[in-house]
């Protein structure tokens, strides 16, 4: 025991000494967590992405020399000559393919940007029932404690009597055998609490000691409003549904980019060549500056702009099945979630009076113990419902706070 408690105090001793709550320990975790920054670049890529599908609104200009070494003159060409040119080429319309691809690649960079938000609620989330974790876990070691503590007493106090002839050594062994097993459970509790602050602060990136921690948060549980305005603000904002409706625009927008394939192309290109009768000469023996616009429409591509159309056009259905499929398993969950809140709720009132009765029955079965009218096993039995009574209100509570935790992520309101 003495090894367990120094290697928590060792564990718990890292971090600043201010104290912290929970809104402070979820934005700690947003500054250090690295998967934050891993998103923000897929969001950065997003945004070149973007700019990338604008680039054919603009012109190109290209610009070209090609030196000529024949091993004869032609009528035509000269045994070296050399072509500088110049070209700025803009194509006019392709099918409005070029504002599709635009629309679909702002679509998915807001996509990205919902998918960062929804990483950083997932965030605050971990932390949050990491942090209710602890809390459990450090209300679990002090029930533990008090039942070793009140069996620690009742057995050097059966040695006394024992001693002194009132029990027998079977009723005294009886109160060393719980105690043992008292002693076992404190143990296991206090490596499970070292445990939690160690996850803790895993998900927060930082070491923090277990003294900095307030729990002012868990005094009582919280109120909810109604569960139909929690759903429907979950369909309006959760960014798992926002990041499905935006890809699945962005899907949209990349069937009309493949039907464009099947309209005609029209490009404007203004080029500029000067031909010179030496390879590597300066000078220009001739040059022109020629305008052209061409209309070019495909006929037949092997039955690729079909593929494409058709492939684009089941990749959108695809996305609508899962956005629907999204939305019922989340108006399921949080369903579920109003159910275990409602009953956790109800749970701690009835853990709490089973405290205050437990507590009751503890006394009055140690004044008849004392009198000799109440057996050991009553007494322990006393005990075990009050250990039971209090691990009993620790886990509703808990509970229900981690249920109002997952109903709060699922409107973004973390």
């Amino acid at each position: 025991m003495k090894i367990i408690s120094l290697v928590l105090a060792f564990t718990l001793a890292g971090g600043v000494a201010q104290a912290a709550d929970l809104a402070e320990l979820q934005e700690q975790a947003l500054a250090n967590r690295p998967v934050i920054q891993r998103y923000v670049v897929d969001l950065a890529k997003s945004r070149d992405n973007e700019i990338l599908a604008r680039s054919p609104l603009y012109p190109s200009l290209d610009l070209a020399y090609t030196a000529t070494w024949l091993d004869e003159a032609s009528l035509y060409e000269d045994k070296q000559n050399s072509v500088a040119s110049g070209t700025i080429s803009w194509n006019i319309f392709a099918g409005f393919r070029d504002k599709y691809k635009i629309k679909s690649a702002e679509l998915l960079r807001q996509a990205e940007s919902y998918r960062l938000q929804g990483l950083r609620q997932d965030i605050k989330l971990a932390v949050a029932l990491r942090y209710l974790e602890i809390y459990n876990r450090q209300a679990n070691l002090k029930v533990a404690e008090d039942s070793a503590s009140t069996l620690g007493q009742l057995y050097k106090d059966g040695v006394n009597r024992f001693e002194v002839g009132l029990i027998k050594k079977s009723e005294m062994l009886k109160f060393k055998v719980d105690l043992d097993n008292a002693v076992i459970v404190e143990k296991k509790a206090h490596a499970q609490l070292a445990k939690s602050v160690a996850l803790l602060q895993r998900e927060i990136g930082t070491d923090v000691s277990l003294a900095q921690l307030l729990f002012n948060e868990f005094s009582a549980l919280p109120e909810l409003q109604e569960q139909a305005a929690y759903e429907e603000d979950m369909l309006n904002k959760r960014s798992e549904i926002k990041l499905l409706e935006e890809t699945l625009g962005a899907a949209a927008m990349q069937v009309k980019v493949a039907r464009a394939g099947y309209y005609p192309r029209v490009d404007l290109a203004g080029i500029y060549r000067q031909y010179d009768n030496d390879s590597l000469s300066t000078t220009s023996d001739d040059d022109e500056i020629r305008t052209q616009l061409t209309l070019s429409m495909n006929i037949f591509d092997g039955f690729a702009n079909k593929s494409q159309l058709g492939a684009a056009k089941l990749a959108e259905q695809g996305l609508r099945y899962d956005l629907e499929e999204a939305k019922r398993d989340f108006k399921v969950q949080l369903r579920n979630l109003f159910l275990d809140y409602r009953v956790n709720g109800d749970n701690v009132v009835v853990a709490a009076n089973s405290i205050e009765q437990a507590e009751e029955n503890l006394r009055v079965n140690r004044l008849a113990y004392a009198e000799g009218v109440s057996t050991e096993s009553e007494l322990l039995d006393a005990i075990t419902n009050l250990s039971r009574a209090k691990f009993n209100f620790v886990a509703a509570k808990s509970e229900g706070f981690a249920n109002y935790f997952q109903i709060i992520r699922s409107v973004e309101g973390l």
